[in-house]
């Protein structure tokens, strides 16, 4: 089932869409679109504010508009909790603009909760806007998971608590879906997510949902962490359910460091599909990770000053060269693998090693192009790059 957000479709036989969320104060226009902006320009096919208040629900009309005169138009999801079905009301403009809803339905109310939900699910259906259900494991339905312990406890077998927890996630999720079916929501208008912060946790609850239901599915783990931690237990949560299949768009979830670069987010979301071969994003570079054979830090410098090269001219070579994000490229650091690993790829050098002849040859294609020596290796290597990038894709 394909799920069309504002031009972007999501599910069925698609790419894996890439998100992020903004961690600006929404109602600071200003700072929210120059972080759009970056986000997108990163990569970020869908970018997700928070809508907690009557400012940030003011705001977004602005902020959609601001991003459209700015040339960087993206759809804008709104992420609404507790209050959302009296901001769309009071703030049709907001409504309007906004490109999907995340509805968190164990956080639209308690005595009223269906029916805080079915009023977010009718604005919905008035503006033609997809939902995302998501359900997250620190904000489930408290109603329905006590019901579903007290019904385990009654079992002569009962199950362990993490599972009827991740069952309970399940049964929240296709029951608020089924819901917003029989408010009127169109079954294609329908995104689910279930966010927990253990990756064995992530695996098996999205496996649950993948057998339950045919929603498209929105993969990411909350509470990921901080620097390598996030990156890793979110890289190694996402990995296995794109692998089996399941997944339709993904975020990476990191805490940033004081003052940290929101964008890396996208940028590891983007590596995550493209080690997976799901996606191409740009030209891969694969290098020595260097041993006693390689105590020079020639190979190391290059191959950093090769990657940035290539991050700098992606913009313009994306327009100029169709298909150049596919290029592999080899930068080796001595002759026990150089040579193997760069005739590999399809563009690969190998430089000397420790006591080697100081000569790096390079293979284009898997046969010798040419050997290069002395102080300009990296400059005359990037010449045969673009070379070959014209040769191959102009």
């Amino acid at each position: 089932m394909v799920v069309n957000v504002d031009g972007v479709e999501i599910g069925g036989e698609n790419p894996i869409v890439v998100q992020s969320m903004t961690n600006t104060d929404t109602s600071d226009v200003d700072a929210t679109v120059a972080q759009t902006i970056a986000l997108t320009q990163a990569g970020s096919e869908l970018v997700r504010v928070t809508v907690n208040d009557d400012a940030a629900a003011k705001a977004v009309p602005e902020i959609v508009a601001r991003l459209s005169d700015e040339g960087a138009a993206v759809p804008i999801i709104g992420d609404f909790h507790y209050n959302g079905h009296l901001l769309l009301t009071k703030y049709p403009a907001c409504a309007e603009a906004l490109a999907k809803y995340r509805i968190n339905p164990g956080n639209v109310g308690t005595k009223h909760r269906d029916s805080n939900f079915q009023k977010i699910v009718e604005v919905a259906i008035e503006y033609a806007t997809p939902v995302r259900i998501g359900v997250n494991w620190g904000s489930l339905d408290q109603r329905l998971l006590t019901e579903m312990m007290d019904a385990n406890a009654q079992r002569s077998d009962p199950e362990d608590a993490r599972v009827v927890l991740l069952d309970a996630m399940v049964e929240s999720a296709t029951r608020s879906a089924l819901l917003a079916e029989e408010t009127g929501l169109a079954h294609d208008m329908i995104v689910i997510s279930a966010k927990v912060s253990e990756v064995p946790d992530l695996v098996e609850v999205y496996r649950m949902l993948a057998d339950r239901c045919e929603y498209p599915l929105h993969l990411g783990l909350t509470e990921a962490g901080m620097g390598a931690k996030g990156i890793v237990a979110s890289t190694a949560g996402i990995t296995p359910l794109l692998m089996d299949g399941i997944g339709d768009t993904i975020r990476v979830s990191l805490t940033p460091e004081p003052g940290g670069d929101r964008t890396e987010e996208v940028r590891i979301a983007r590596q995550i599909l493209q080690s997976l071969k799901l996606r191409s994003f740009e030209p891969q570079v694969t290098a020595c990770p260097g041993c006693g054979r390689t105590t020079s830090s020639l190979f190391q410098e290059m191959a950093q000053d090769i990657e940035a090269y290539i991050r700098e001219k992606m913009p313009a070579w994306r327009r100029e060269f169709p298909g150049v994000e596919d290029l592999t490229v080899a930068v080796m650091g001595c002759i026990v693998n150089g040579p193997g690993e760069s005739k590999h790829a399809d563009l690969g050098i190998s430089l000397p090693g420790t006591a080697e002849d100081p000569k790096a040859p390079v293979y284009v294609d898997g046969a010798h192009h040419s050997t290069l020596q002395g102080e300009h290796i990296v400059d005359e290597f990037k010449g045969i790059l673009v070379e070959y990038i014209r040769a191959r894709y102009g």
